[in-house]
């Protein structure tokens, strides 16, 4: 998730104004005659009971349940007649007295007077079967798009946990291309002009110029920014999605497409997976679902803003104007678009820009000013961050909140993101997950993607997909402020019982449901665990189809130690930790939810990632901490700031030069900056922790346990499996005591000292932060690897 400073200055200048609008003493107006309303509402199938609660304009609400409606001549519906008094309309919800509710996703519904029908979320005024079809106001047409065919790959397939994966913000890494660089409306002021460092930089073929640099750390994954087409003042980050069906040309080159940098990826052996945002769009919308129509004009004042209609134009990020500014006729209208219900449509406010120029009602998107149909879009803005609101409001101004209950939207993002899988991608980084119920990530989206990877690829190879989720539950205990809905491993697991067939009464049900159990009530697992020294099957059975990247060792990062002793305190709450994605720092947050790149120092860093790569878990590390690349600057400040002075800085002046890797961790040969790079004394650390994490499955796939073990962050692991059986002794930073174990000769991967154990008993010296000891028990089946590598600053 990428939370922007605001980058609508005017949007919220927009606001202000409203609010500092003075108050205004009317006359009361004369007594008007009584209005009343006929409602009609078609119940979900499985209520017996339908109460309708209601408030008219300006009164109170019914004590609640409200009151019963009564079943209708038209079947499959009820209705009530209600007295509005002087009032011209009301909010009205529905519900089965039961719990059960229907208040259009947080929003109510508000109706006028006369013959109103509630059907699904959708608002109509004609009584139902009459011989007139209840109208389905929307307002203005979906746009027609023209979807490019779909390319075709194929997944590399593999266990995930026998990867670690470096995390590239596309756009910041590496400029390959400098013909896509766009710097768009917030170039000069961001300061970005001046460091002639346009937002857009890098590009796929900056990443397939530099695939053997991220080969020669080691890792075989990358984890890349969205690739969809983005729409905002300041999208480089790809999170303010417009059209999902399209690749973002300011990413694209000839000879370097996405479908291209995926085949290039896998050629090398490397995956490559995609960023993909389920819970929004941009706040123009979704380009084939529903894009709002603003009111805008093109006078004396704002014609700098509003581009010229143009017949047959369509929104190119790639055609800038001299401003930064891209096409935007086909978003205004100086006239209400057919099916309005934005009020005050164009009329003023009575505020100013900045610049002094007149600001209208409806000039820019907001939930709140009923700009999206409800069907599709939420109309809230959230207010309790663990409350059943945050999934169904706006997280921010630039991000408008898909109602993802609703079949037309989840079979549009389906239907998207089925596209590349088709192409060939190897996972999904799932953003803003918590923002989605989990009944509808677990009945819906999850369910439709392992049936699409099972029909390209059958019922084995599509769980290698490998699906990891932000679950941002930024705090340091194990349960995200008591709240289950909001904690990270919820989201591991299936559903424990039935809801409704209708996906927003049963994300309700489910909410209520978890929050009464509690966190002491909930689902735990052994997956993780060693039994002794012994590996156990794991029982994946209730395993939801999502794992998610480890938020309680992210939080708890400040030092290793710390995050080691938290993240084994969640363990038995996960479905299957060693599935989890472990990282320090990211895009968003570092340790602790600094908004700065974690600066801890060298050997902090060495002795972190001795940790993450052989501790349970799939090690992964944000592009340039291999250098400490922005230690300790602010992550993000939007436009209010130059990008070079961030923590999403541009990279690519480190990675000038040739690079030649001939293997995982192993270069063959460099020349310029990247040469000086790959010296580092933390890249050889990451290195050598690649290439001995590579020789030892118990380190990619092994459960743990620390029974028998004494140290500070020691333990052992063990897979079993296959035909292999590989088992390792582990201490970071430290001496550590393993007592109980199995018999035999032992050799570590770091210095190749070979030990035999007779008594059950082996004591390990170790001195130097981030240095490490592996030692692996020699077996016919799976005998240890020996020194891996060569000895480094941190690993001796």
């Amino acid at each position: 998730m990428v939370l922007e400073a605001p980058v609508s200055r005017i949007f919220r200048r927009v606001l202000a104004a409203l609010c500092a609008l003075p108050l205004l003493v009317l006359a009361a107006p004369a007594a008007r005659a009584a209005n009343s309303v006929t409602v009609y509402y078609q119940a979900p199938t499985a209520w017996t009971t339908v109460n309708i609660h209601y408030a008219p304009t300006g009164g109170a609400w019914t004590t609640v349940p409200g009151v019963a409606m009564t079943a209708s001549s038209c079947s499959g519906w009820h209705q009530k007649v209600i007295d509005l008094g002087t009032a011209d309309g009301m909010q009205v919800v529905f519900n089965n007295g039961s719990g059960t509710w229907d208040n259009n996703g947080g929003a109510n519904y508000r109706v006028g007077t006369g013959v109103v029908t509630v059907s699904g979320g959708v608002v109509g005024s004609t009584t139902p079967c009459s011989s007139s079809p209840t109208p389905t106001p929307t307002p203005t047409p979906t746009p027609t798009v023209s979807v490019p065919p779909s390319t075709s790959g194929e997944m590399l397939g593999g266990d995930p946990r026998k990867d670690s994966i470096y995390f590239v913000m596309t756009a910041r890494f590496y400029d390959g291309d400098t013909t896509n660089d766009r710097g768009g409306s917030q170039n000069v002021t961001s300061g970005n002009a001046a460091n002639h460092d346009p937002m857009f930089r890098g590009d796929f073929q900056g990443l397939v110029d530099k695939l053997d640099y991220i080969k020669g750390l080691g890792f075989s994954a990358i984890w890349i920014t969205p690739v969809v087409l983005n729409r905002s003042d300041y999208d480089y980050h790809g999170y303010h999605g417009w059209d999902f069906y399209r690749v973002d040309p300011r990413l694209e080159s000839t000879g370097a497409s996405y479908q291209q940098l995926i085949d290039s990826a896998h050629a090398k052996g490397l995956k490559i997976y995609q960023d993909v945002v389920y819970n929004h769009s941009s706040r123009w919308g979704a380009n084939g679902l529903y894009t709002p129509t603003v009111y805008g004009v093109r006078d004396s004042q704002w014609s700098w803003y509003y581009s010229e209609k143009t017949a047959g134009a369509q929104y190119d990020p790639i055609e800038e104007d001299s401003a930064g500014r891209t096409y935007n006729g086909d978003l205004w209208s100086t006239t209400a678009p057919a099916g309005n219900t934005c009020p005050n449509y164009g009329t003023p406010t009575g505020g100013k820009s900045k610049e002094g120029y007149a600001l209208y009602h409806c000039q820019w998107p907001s939930p709140t000013a009923k700009m999206f149909p409800a069907d599709l879009y939420h109309q809230c803005w959230i207010g309790n961050w663990e409350g059943e609101d945050s999934r169904s409001c706006w997280l921010h101004e630039d991000l408008a909140d898909f109602n993802t209950e609703n079949p037309v939207v989840q079979k549009y993002l389906i239907d998207a993101y089925n596209r590349y899988i088709d192409m060939g991608v190897d996972g999904f980084r799932i953003d803003t997950a918590v923002h989605i119920p989990r009944v509808t990530w677990n009945r819906r989206f999850l369910p439709a993607l392992h049936q699409h990877l099972v029909g390209k690829y059958g019922a084995a190879k599509a769980n290698d997909f490998y699906v990891f989720g932000e679950v941002g539950a930024f705090v340091n205990d194990k349960w995200n402020r008591g709240s289950v809905n909001h904690s990270a491993q919820f989201f591991t697991w299936k559903e424990r019982r039935s809801y409704s067939d209708d996906d927003v009464a049963a994300a309700l049900e489910q909410f209520n449901y978890e929050n009464n159990l509690g966190t002491g009530n909930q689902p735990t697992s052994t997956n993780a665990f060693l039994n002794g020294n012994t590996y156990h099957s794991p029982d994946r059975s209730q395993f939801s189809g999502m794992n998610i990247i480890d938020m309680r060792m992210h939080m708890n990062f400040g030092d290793a130690q710390n995050a080691f002793s938290n993240g084994k305190d969640s363990d038995d709450s996960v479905n299957d930790a060693t599935y989890n994605a472990v990282y320090v720092d990211s895009h968003d947050y570092g340790p602790n939810k600094s908004s700065t790149r974690y600066s801890g120092g060298t050997e902090a860093w060495a002795e972190n990632m001795s940790l993450m790569w052989t501790f349970r878990g799939i090690p992964t590390l944000y592009y340039g901490s291999e250098i400490e690349f922005q230690a300790g600057k602010q992550i993000d400040c939007g436009p209010s700031c130059p990008l070079a002075g961030t923590g999403r800085a541009y990279y690519g002046d480190n990675l000038t030069g040739t690079v030649t890797a001939n293997d995982y961790g192993v270069v063959a040969a460099a020349t310029g900056a990247v040469a000086t790079t790959l010296s580092q004394p933390l890249v050889k650390h990451v290195q050598r922790l690649n290439q001995i994490r590579r020789a030892v499955p118990a380190l990619q796939m092994g459960q743990y346990s620390t029974e028998g073990v004494s140290g500070g962050m020691a333990y052992k692991r063990r897979y079993t499996a296959g035909g292999v059986d590989s088992f390792a002794l582990v201490t970071v930073s430290g001496g550590a005591t393993f007592t109980g174990i199995p018999n035999g000769t032992y050799a570590d991967a770091v210095t190749g000292d070979r030990k035999v154990v007779t008594g059950g008993s082996l004591t390990i010296p170790l001195t130097g932060k981030g240095n490490l000891r592996v030692y692996v028990l020699d077996q016919p089946s799976t005998p240890a690897p020996g020194k891996v590598g060569t000895d480094t600053t941190y690993l001796k």
